[in-house]
């Protein structure tokens, strides 16, 4: 039972990467972002907690880093608590893949390869200039380096995102955000 629900769940996996990848891209353009939603609502039933890093909500949209880029791309350079000098950030809004995915919320709760998870008010995609960076200083993110998509405040444009409270919702590693 346990190897045909594997199954049947790498074969959906398969089906979200066909749908989302063309041809030669698919080896050179893997997913890097899924979206999900919040699930539904079962007045009837109790909610199970969900195992560490399950998303519980129907995937809206998945992204590779192609689909990413074809958004409008955003750069900015701020100093943060993680690195000594200044960083030059780009990627495109939150706000753009938010739209891009067609979800709306109040909660966006992100989650990281290693499954550490953040939750980051909505409105903050809509208040601030916050990007998905796939790039640092001119260098694709990869694993090893925060990415392949790292949550970044513009945290030098206002003092109030010079706090802690914003820098532990700057998520690096992303790999999937369920909205609610």
């Amino acid at each position: 039972m346990i190897l045909l629900k594997r199954l049947a769940m790498f074969a959906s996996l398969m089906v979200v990467l066909c749908h989302s990848m063309t041809g030669a891209h698919a080896a050179a353009d893997p997913v890097v972002l899924r979206v999900y939603t919040a699930p539904p609502i079962q007045p009837s039933a109790v909610p199970n907690k969900p195992a560490k890093g399950a998303v519980t909500g129907p995937l809206a949209a998945a992204f590779n880093i192609s689909s990413l880029k074809a958004l409008p791309q955003h750069t900015f350079v701020a100093q943060t608590p993680w690195y000594k000098n200044p960083v030059k950030f780009t990627g495109p809004l939150v706000r753009d893949v938010l739209a891009a995915a067609k979800v709306k919320g109040t909660v966006i709760h992100a989650i990281a390869l290693d499954e550490y998870r953040v939750q980051i008010p909505f409105s903050d995609a809509q208040q601030y200039d916050m990007i998905l960076a796939h790039q640092m200083d001119g260098q694709t993110l990869t694993a090893k380096n925060k990415g392949p998509l790292f949550v970044v405040y513009p945290y030098d444009s206002k003092p109030e995102l010079q706090t802690v409270q914003f820098y532990e919702r700057s998520i690096w590693q992303l790999k999937s955000i369920q909205v609610e």
